[in-house]
């Protein structure tokens, strides 16, 4: 009765065992038993079939809580026409002195850092979608004078007078002064004209006496360079124009602020070359 009720317990553990997918050791080759009797139960590698897996515990690094940084429109080694109007803009504020120029050079670089700075802005250097809002919310649409205060701008198409021979094409619509020889442009200048007052007289002329030293005696100035076609009123350097601009005006002359070139020009120029004023 003993060993059938033992059996019997045998019994009921081996159909758990197989049940459970377990292995069960009973005994050695002895006869003798072992026990407790040692249960193991294997590992899955992969999830049960329609079993999600759980989440990983460690957050993606791919997604960030930082807003993107503004985009650049501009930066150093940049330039053109809106480089040019971004300078006129600083010029207005006070953090550009010089140009424009239409080159985003280190001054440029400087004034924009300067003017991002003061607003609690990154200190870049870089015009960014941000700095450029800023700024335009603080000025006002420039000029084209504004935008071409120290010259540099486009020539309009010369006068049909300017066509033949040896000519000063002088336009007051562009300031600009062409030289020209038999229709072709051998050089432009930016140039600037006399004052309401003191207006530059329109017409054609021609170089009549050409003086290196000149200095006016009416207005004590100096006037290098100096090529006489209607009067007192000449082509000549200016000092002024150079360090000014379209700011100021002349007394009816027309002025011109790039030394070297007017040292050319003047070099090249004949008395008796023709000079047309025009609109």
């Amino acid at each position: 009765m003993r060993s059938t009720g033992m059996g019997r317990a045998f019994a009921a553990l081996l159909v758990l065992g197989l049940a459970c997918g377990c292995t069960v050791r009973t005994a050695d080759g002895d006869g003798k038993r072992r026990l407790p009797v040692r249960i193991e139960v294997p590992q899955h590698s992969t999830p049960p079939a329609g079993d999600d897996p759980k989440p990983s515990a460690t957050p993606s690094t791919s997604t960030s809580g930082a807003a993107p940084a503004p985009a650049v429109l501009w930066s150093r080694g940049d330039s053109g026409r809106d480089v040019r109007e971004l300078q006129a803009r600083l010029r207005q504020v006070a953090w550009l002195y010089d140009g424009p120029t239409g080159s985003y050079d280190d001054l440029t670089e400087r004034a924009v850092k300067g003017f991002q700075g003061k607003r609690g802005l990154p200190r870049t250097g870089r015009t960014d979608t941000v700095t450029w809002k800023r700024l335009k919310a603080m000025t006002h649409e420039p000029g084209k004078w504004e935008l071409y205060l120290m010259g540099g701008q486009p020539a309009d198409a010369p006068d049909p007078r300017c066509l033949t021979g040896r000519v000063l094409c002088i336009s007051k619509t562009s300031r600009t002064l062409r030289w020209m020889i038999d229709g072709r442009t051998v050089m432009t200048v930016s140039v600037r004209f006399g004052s309401v007052g003191t207006p530059t007289r329109e017409g054609v002329f021609s170089v009549y006496w050409k003086s290196r030293h000149h200095v006016s005696t009416l207005y004590d100035s100096p006037m290098p360079y100096a090529m006489f076609f209607s009067g007192g009123q000449a082509v000549h350097y200016s000092a002024d124009f150079a360090a000014n601009g379209y700011a100021g005006g002349s007394h009816g002359c027309v002025n011109v602020r790039d030394e070297t070139a007017i040292a050319d020009l003047f070099a090249q120029v004949r008395n008796g070359d023709k000079v047309v004023v025009h609109w």
